[in-house]
């Protein structure tokens, strides 16, 4: 179980195990834009400045991510050196830029040029209001970011750069929350960057939209997606000792309601200390090799008592990627999501397209796998179950049984185009579910908006995957700062989404990247 620490907010770990992420571990650093034109005065106090805006950003309790003042920078040799520095800390995962006065953009070509961290421009200003009665010729000179922005602003964007930008004033808790949704963005894209992805098997069955061009991924994601045969976990596994498993079946007893045929003396009994012996076996094995994701593969599974369900189950909770049948695309993207998210409250997890329920206005998409769904989203407590599952030819195997809130959340996938990723975001309403008496899975019920048949359709024609990464608590913001710091493409399926307008941007983005390719040849 996931617990959050309430004197840090921005640190979660398990009670049970040694997982920890800590934002605090992260910094963002802060670079302000001027020049000498207005004498060294001018300069002292844009540095007073910066460092009162970064004091109270930090002071807010809005931001996960320490901002760190790095100076003002009056030449191109100082921004050069402030950008190459973000470059080569491996604390710093983006920079926040801001003019106080006007900074000739000239001078930021080089070090933009070199910067390989996330931006984002903030486009804010010391004094709140215009002091109306005491403004003064030396005030605007010293206070000209509602130009020198643009100014930079037109560099960045010359230089076809993506950044994110901000406009607000520092003290506005509007602007802190934008501010604070790139910083979490930003951890997520440097928890990426050396993020391993371990396959047991192979994609199944021949299934295309699971798999994709893994040397393009690192290229473009940073991720390295490695295969391990399925005997290698195992000999892990075959190390447990029964103390370890007895010691995490009481975890799962004080954990979830469990059936009957589970609890002590129960006839499934068996196959609860088995689903432990192969969590306990693959945390370790992911562990041992630094993994922060992997797959399964149900046709693979030699030498392991059943599908790893509730391993699976588990090990999303506490932040591992998982995809299913080798889907090693959603596998990551959950694992970035899931560290988008960390603290908040409503959860996330893979999910699948199950089948449809046709009920007019009502029309939804039953979300489910065989067994592989977080219980971070579960609506009540979840009740761990056996039941026999009629594919992979393994034992009975034990999972986690519960429908999931009703909210609204998204649901992202990331596909390859051929010629580039494109991530697909729909907003989409969950609503209250069904039990599944015959079909003991965890599930979740939702309508993708703009509705089912819009969304639906929309969602087909983007070429979007069967699974998805799913959460309660990030909104297309999050998605659309980590497509454009990762530079792909991103289509999003929202309120506002009609057919004819999708099939257009559809086409326009084809142009777009066929006509960018041809020109890089």
């Amino acid at each position: 179980m996931l617990i959050t620490d309430k004197n840090n907010k921005n640190k979660l770990y398990n009670k049970n195990h040694k997982t920890m992420t800590n934002f605090k571990d992260f910094e963002v650093w802060f670079v302000t834009g001027a020049q000498l034109l207005y004498g060294g005065d001018a300069v002292v106090q844009v540095d007073a400045h910066s460092n009162e805006i970064v004091k109270g950003l930090n002071e807010s309790g809005n931001l996960p991510v320490k901002v760190i003042y790095k100076g003002t920078v009056n030449s191109a040799k100082e921004v050069t050196a402030a950008l190459k520095a973000a470059n080569n800390d491996t604390k710093c995962i983006g920079v926040i830029t801001w003019m106080h006065t006007f900074s000739p953009a000239k001078m930021w070509i080089h070090g933009l040029q070199e910067l390989r961290k996330p931006l984002l421009h903030f486009h804010t200003q010391f004094n709140k209001e215009i002091p109306w009665e005491t403004m003064d010729m030396d005030f605007m000179n010293l206070n000209q970011s509602a130009h020198g922005d643009r100014e930079f602003g037109h560099m960045v964007s010359r230089m076809r750069k993506n950044r994110k930008v901000v406009v607000g004033h520092w003290q506005d808790a509007k602007a802190q929350a934008k501010i604070a949704i790139w910083m979490r963005v930003a951890a997520a894209w440097a928890d990426a960057q050396d993020m391993l992805i371990i396959r047991f098997g192979d994609q199944m069955n021949n299934v295309a939209v699971t798999d994709g061009d893994k040397v393009e991924a690192e290229l473009k994601l940073g991720y390295h997606v490695d295969y391990s045969p399925i005997a290698e976990l195992v000999a892990v596994q075959d190390k447990v000792t029964d103390a370890e498993i007895a010691a995490l079946v009481k975890t799962y007893e004080a954990t979830y309601d469990f059936a009957d045929n589970c609890k002590e003396g129960g006839k499934d009994r068996k196959q609860v200390i088995e689903a432990a012996r192969v969590e306990i076996a693959l945390r370790r094995f992911l562990e041992a090799k630094g993994a922060k994701a992997f797959t399964t593969n149900f046709d693979d599974l030699a030498g392991i008592d059943q599908l790893p369900g509730l391993a699976c189950q588990r090990l999303m909770a506490e932040g591992y990627g998982f995809g299913a049948e080798g889907d090693w695309k959603t596998a990551a993207l959950y694992r970035t999501m899931w560290f988008m998210g960390q603290g908040m409250p409503k959860g996330c997890s893979f999910l699948e397209d199950y089948t449809l329920n046709f009920d007019g206005e009502n029309s939804a998409i039953l979300q489910a796998h065989m067994l592989e769904v977080c219980p971070l989203i579960a609506e009540k407590k979840p009740r761990l179950e056996v039941h026999p599952l009629g594919i992979g030819g393994k034992n009975d195997p034990a999972r986690l049984v519960f429908t999931s809130k009703e909210g609204t959340g998204v649901a992202a996938t990331v596909v390859d185009m051929g010629n580039r990723f494109r991530m697909i975001v729909n907003q989409v309403d969950c609503i209250k579910s069904k039990a599944l008496p015959k079909l003991p899975v965890a599930s979740a019920l939702w309508i993708p908006q703009p509705n089912f048949e819009i969304g639906a359709a929309a969602w087909i024609l983007a070429g979007g995957t069967h699974h998805t990464s799913f959460s309660y608590d990030l909104t297309v913001e999050y998605l659309e700062d980590y497509a454009d710091i990762a530079g792909i493409e991103l289509v999003i399926i929202d309120k506002e989404t009609t057919i004819p307008s999708l099939k257009k941007e559809l086409k326009y983005n084809d142009l777009y990247y066929m006509l960018n390719r041809a020109l890089q040849s």
